[in-house]
């Protein structure tokens, strides 16, 4: 498929005036990836390929991921060009929206969208999700931890300090102080990052408080969505509308990556071991690429067994990953 999509580089390229670059992160159901520092070395290298120049284009698709990995690629692409622009055809949510707002502007289809950045955070000391296996954590965020503080305040109307006490030891009972700790200061890190990052589309410090503000925490939820013309009138960013010219191209590069990551094809172990007798899989997970660089894909390769469960509880499928990580295509 990356044939195709480099003619389509070719002309974005040319009615934009600019290197392009594509990020594309899977949101899978049952197999989503996120923005993780090694992308950073991948980024290296096709930006090496590329060289310095006037102006580059992200492509950027996806529903977040560490915090200062997004930081790093967007001072990295910085150290290339004069210009920066981000290309958002569908989602660029939470990390996603930190490297937007980093860019000088920002081109967002109708069907684009933004959203929070308030962080959380998972650790082994997370609260364990129960009935979901040894492993699995239920992530925390300053945003919980202060709503649950509310409604023992405002909602419940306790003010005494020795009850108010008893409440954050009933939620330390829960959450980890640590956890809590974490929390608070990866909101604090990302705020500070998000205010370096906006001077570029954004000149008054009032306004970059508002808009952090509501990136943050104003906005009530993280899996709120932020559409170009919030994003552009209500907080101020620089905002551009694609031209119907650009939009179908941009549109058809979405349409590629979203038939070759599958990210309408919920990932069933069941359904893939029907399918495939052998049990043999090999999905990619993320493509970075560009004209100058080529293809590079973050792919999980293995294969799918049957295997007895005890007590006579049926069977079950074992995953046996072979292989895991960065491929040049």
């Amino acid at each position: 498929m990356f044939d195709k999509r480099e003619i389509l580089y070719e002309e974005l390229e040319k009615v934009l005036n600019t290197k392009l670059l594509a990020y594309v992160t899977g949101d899978r159901p049952g197999y989503e990836t996120q923005i993780a520092s090694d992308a950073v070395d991948i980024f290296i290298e096709h930006l090496d390929a590329i060289g310095v120049v006037p102006k580059i284009s992200l492509l950027l698709y996806t529903r977040g991921g560490q915090t200062l990995a997004g930081w790093n690629i967007v001072n990295l692409v910085k150290q290339f060009c004069d210009e920066f622009e981000v290309i958002i055809p569908h989602k660029a949510h939470s990390t996603g929206t930190l490297i937007s707002i980093g860019a000088d502007r920002i081109i967002m289809t109708k069907q684009a969208t933004l959203g929070p950045i308030d962080p959380s955070v998972n650790t082994p000391m997370n609260p364990q999700i129960l009935n979901a296996g040894p492993d699995a954590r239920m992530p925390v965020s300053v945003e919980a931890l202060n709503s649950y503080l509310d409604v023992a305040k405002n909602e419940l109307g306790i003010n005494d300090d020795i009850a108010l006490a008893n409440v954050l030891i009933k939620l330390s009972e829960t959450v980890h102080p640590l956890v809590i700790g974490e929390a608070f200061r990866a909101r604090n890190q990302i705020q500070m990052l998000a205010e370096k990052l906006l001077v570029k589309q954004v000149k008054e410090q009032e306004s970059i408080k508002n808009i952090i503000s509501f990136l943050c925490s104003d906005s009530g939820s993280h899996d709120y969505t932020i559409n170009r013309t919030e994003a552009k009138e209500n907080l101020g960013l620089n905002i551009i509308k694609p031209t119907e010219e650009q939009y179908i191209i941009i549109n058809k590069i979405y349409t590629s990556f979203s038939k070759e990551l599958e990210l309408r094809k919920p990932f069933d172990l069941n359904q893939l071991m029907n399918s495939n007798p052998n049990g043999e899989y090999n999905i990619t997970r993320v493509i970075i690429e560009s004209i100058s660089g080529g293809k590079d894909v973050f792919a999980s390769k293995g294969r799918l067994t049957t295997v007895n469960l005890p007590n006579g509880m049926g069977t079950g499928i074992n995953d046996n990953r072979t292989f895991e990580g960065w491929l040049h295509e």
